[in-house]
């Protein structure tokens, strides 16, 4: 995992220790030797929309990142859910601060678990209402493609381009399923 591992307690700031807690767990914690706060680091949410657009949902809303990592790149809106909100909330709000968008959220579509980095990567489909966007400070351009003019070798991360799929050969098949995938 990237993330690097917990060094103080965020009780009380002492350095913590590596170990079993005494609770019985089976894993290693961040234990604090002062004040017995057991500290579970667990995965980030990244939450995000695959908004559509026609009749048939034939084209993508993505984004040029102004932003690092991969600035430059196009992505779906998306981002790290944030305390006080649903999945839903926080895909909403994603789509709203990268692609000042509109549209009407429809249902979860992918389930995308990046082990390797400790992340969850959700996207919600969303029906855009209409092709004006107005695209907050983290992105360079919000531009609306169909599948043949997605510039596959420029997607940013590679949950996107595994989602973008899903949703086109769904769309092929003309019926719309939730995705659970494995990334390395």
């Amino acid at each position: 995992m990237h993330r690097p591992p917990l060094k103080h307690c965020r009780t009380c700031g002492t350095a913590v220790v590596y170990r079993l807690p005494d609770d019985g767990d089976t894993r290693q914690r961040a234990v604090c030797p002062a004040c017995g706060t057991v500290h579970y680091e667990n995965p980030l949410n990244v939450v995000g929309t695959v908004p559509v657009w026609g009749m048939d949902g034939g084209q993508v809303l993505l984004c040029k990142r102004n932003i690092e990592p991969r600035w430059g790149k196009w992505t779906l809106p998306a981002g790290f859910m944030e305390m006080g909100e649903t999945t839903a909330q926080g895909a909403a709000r994603e789509t709203d601060e990268e692609a000042g968008a509109h549209y009407e959220m429809q249902g979860l579509f992918s389930i995308i678990n990046v082990v390797r980095v400790g992340q969850v990567h959700l996207f919600y489909r969303a029906k855009l209402l209409n092709t004006v966007f107005n695209p907050g400070h983290e992105t360079l351009e919000a531009k609306l493609f169909s599948e043949s003019e997605i510039p596959w070798d420029e997607i940013a991360f590679r949950t996107v381009k595994e989602t973008l799929e899903c949703y086109f050969d769904d769309r092929r098949k003309g019926s719309f399923g939730i995705h659970v995938l494995d990334v390395a």
